[in-house]
């Protein structure tokens, strides 16, 4: 069964069409009430009781990788730090990855520690050169198992020159298919757009996850996406699938973060991913230092979500 048609029995689009109610009014007495009746009820964020996740099977071999685009049109709703993070914790349980940074803003190559504007070759140079290879730009990160394919400003160009070649659609997954079976994981993280580079990512993808921000201007977007998903499906990568909505930012404190999350969940049901990612100042400190949370602060929130992330990514 397609992971669009889990959940209730409406289209994709139609469900995310959902999103753009407005909240119902509250108050102070409604908040309270609520977060202690979840917690008596022993639910998670989604506000139902979270899946039973197995630990990950061990590995004998790496190989081949699945692909995963995590794309949101909205910029500042957690795709890089999600993309970082959730790569380190894959290869705390054995897997190998590879971060490919397909954000002119090279936000992720930044995030590990890496400063763009000294590269010599990006992803780029992969794209425009033939005499460039993957594997001539793959570096690897401070993460044992974590590899990094770079990119900077000169990705937008990238963006004008491949209009007007043929298979333009296909030019990432071209790129990648030389190291597909050295890896268990690619993770894309794309730029905030649709335009030709996250649809050359979604082409190439086996599954999208979808950061979403718990606030509610966070959701007019995603009816857009979601389309935009159904006609890269339709039309260029039959085997695209959601892997998942994951929920970022999220303050269980407040009624608001409560809110947007029940109305997601309605709307996808089991595409939801149970875990969520909470509000911390943690986030910004491991920007500052290039280096994942899960080695930054290894026991703290976030690094145990991060890691109940990955043992649900791998289930899926």
């Amino acid at each position: 069964m397609s992971t669009l048609s889990q959940g209730s029995g409406r289209s994709a689009s139609g469900r995310a069409a959902q999103l753009s109610l407005a909240p119902r009014p509250a108050n102070d007495a409604d908040e309270d009430y609520e977060s202690s009746a979840s917690n008596a009820r022993g639910l998670g964020p989604t506000g139902r009781k979270p899946r039973g996740i197995p630990e990950p099977p061990k590995l004998d071999r790496h190989g081949p990788a699945r692909i995963l685009a995590m794309c949101n049109q909205k910029g500042g709703v957690g795709k890089t730090t999600s993309t970082i993070n959730l790569g380190a914790a894959l290869t705390e349980y054995g897997r190998k990855v590879l971060l490919v940074d397909f954000d002119p803003q090279g936000a992720l190559s930044v995030g590990l520690g890496v400063q763009p504007h000294e590269l010599d070759q990006t992803i780029y140079n992969v794209i425009m050169e033939p005499s460039v290879t993957v594997s001539d730009v793959i570096r690897q990160t401070s993460v044992e198992r974590m590899d990094l394919l770079p990119s900077n400003i000169d990705l937008s160009a990238a963006e004008v020159q491949l209009v007007v070649e043929v298979g333009r659609e296909h030019t990432l997954l071209r790129v990648l298919r030389p190291v597909i079976e050295e890896y268990d994981y690619v993770l894309v993280d794309c730029q905030p757009s649709l335009g030709l580079l996250t649809v050359n990512a979604l082409t190439a993808a086996n599954g999208v996850l979808i950061p979403l921000e718990c606030e509610f201007f966070s959701l007019r977007g995603v009816a857009l996406l979601i389309d935009t998903i159904d006609k890269v499906k339709e039309r260029l990568n039959p085997s695209l699938e959601i892997t998942g909505i994951l929920a970022t930012m999220f303050d269980p404190r407040t009624l608001h973060s409560r809110e947007v999350m029940a109305r997601v969940v309605e709307a996808f049901g089991d595409i939801v991913f149970d875990t969520a990612i909470n509000r911390t100042v943690r986030f910004p400190e491991t920007t500052v230092a290039g280096e994942p949370i899960t080695r930054w602060a290894p026991r703290s929130a976030g690094s145990k979500a991060y890691r109940a992330l990955a043992r649900e990514v791998i289930a899926r």
